[in-house]
């Protein structure tokens, strides 16, 4: 079923899913040093291990929730980098799901949190609204302005929802890839493939599963399912949407990078040479969750001159390459993802890098607000340097 993309398993042990979830971490600490709130606030509370124990008690109800547990629990990036280190195998991103389901159910959301949530569920609405700020975006105050400026607005092909090869769009990105949607129809077209992108597709419904609204999440899911129904394969291009669009179509038609996809089909690809020097960031969700850094790095490897400086920061600094973006959380607490994103825009700075690169849709959001240089999906840089 779709609900499997944002509920957690029922393991056995207890009848409660967040407690053997939560009983899988064995508290031995090894998660800390690698997890940016930790680093940042030096707090058991700010890191995996203490958030694990909070929902524990939450749902024990050996302690009652507080404003200060709330925050901590908020303040979680989903980074996921503690599932990589953790020698248990504990489940952190569904157990946080389902910690802030409860947390839902208790509390609503924030205004922003909502806005966000309900207009990513309305792409077409959405696109419209990005048109209108796009007009008067010069016009606007800075602290009126959450987004960077969209691009000019482009018609999306007329597609059905019949598609060998299929392209997951998703909600904000309708907006803001447009370039990056040519591209890869032109790296396709290069391989002998063509792209469709069904009509009927909407949000993922990943930044609503991970604020704790399963339910629309789920309903999200369900769409997409259907719209993707008679696709034989569906491409993701933003790494924090893909395992939501592969959870949603699990049984329905195998869900791929275009990273990874198209890097397994890269020898019959021809790329001019590029005397440039860029600055390539690794989002959490690519490293972590979808595993396609070895693909960008090895299709970059194919543009010959090119130089690539990965920008992962000072690995004791906060953030440790993580940019604070977070889904909604550079909306929801601007300030929060600016400290966060700071040492990774130093060490841009430093490396005289002339543009950046970063595969997921957030995270260039969030640096482009911050940086006069071009950043880009790795696949638009390679679109452009096709032979």
């Amino acid at each position: 079923m779709p609900e499997a993309a944002v509920r957690p398993p029922v393991l056995p042990g207890h009848a409660d899913p967040l407690l053997t979830l939560a009983d899988q971490c064995v508290q031995c600490g090894l998660c800390l040093p690698s997890c940016p709130t930790y680093r940042l606030d030096l707090l058991e509370a700010e890191s995996p291990r203490g958030r694990i124990a909070l929902a524990r008690a939450w749902a024990l109800n050996t302690s009652a929730p507080t404003a200060a547990g709330d925050r901590h629990l908020d303040q979680c990036l989903g980074c996921r980098r503690c599932e990589v280190v953790c020698p248990a195998g504990v489940q952190y991103g569904a157990l946080l799901v389902a910690a802030r389901a409860r947390q839902r159910q208790r509390r609503p959301a924030g205004r922003r949190q909502h806005a966000a949530e309900w207009l990513a569920a309305r792409p077409r609405l959405l696109r419209s609204l990005l048109r209108l700020y796009r007009r008067t975006w010069p016009m606007l105050p800075a602290a009126w302005r959450p987004l960077p400026r969209p691009p000019a607005a482009r018609s999306l092909p007329s597609t059905s929802n019949q598609a060998e090869l299929a392209l997951f769009v998703g909600c904000v990105a309708i907006a803001y890839e447009t370039d990056l949607r040519d591209a890869t129809a032109r790296l396709c077209t290069a391989l002998g493939l063509s792209v469709a992108m069904p009509r009927a597709q909407t949000c993922c419904g990943a930044l609503h599963a991970h604020a704790g609204n399963v339910d629309d999440a789920a309903a999200l899911a369900e769409r997409n399912r259907a719209a993707f129904a008679q696709s034989r394969t569906v491409l993701t291009l933003a790494s924090g949407c893909h395992q939501a669009v592969a959870a949603a179509l699990h049984d329905a038609a195998p869900v791929t990078d275009a990273i990874e996809f198209l890097a397994g089909r890269a020898d019959a690809l021809r790329f001019r040479e590029c005397r440039e020097h860029i600055a390539l960031h690794l989002p959490c969700t690519q490293r972590n969750v979808v595993r396609s850094d070895a693909a960008t790095r090895a299709l970059l490897a194919r543009v010959p001159g090119l130089s690539v400086v990965e920008l992962d920061a000072d690995p004791l600094s906060a953030g440790m390459g993580c940019c604070g973006a977070a889904g909604t959380g550079m909306l929801t607490d601007p300030a929060r993802a600016a400290q966060f994103r700071q040492p990774l825009l130093d060490q841009l700075a430093a490396s005289g890098a002339t543009r950046l690169l970063s595969a997921n849709i957030g995270c260039r959001l969030h640096f482009a607000n911050a940086t006069p240089l071009l950043v880009q999906h790795p696949l638009e840089f390679l679109a452009e340097y096709l032979a």
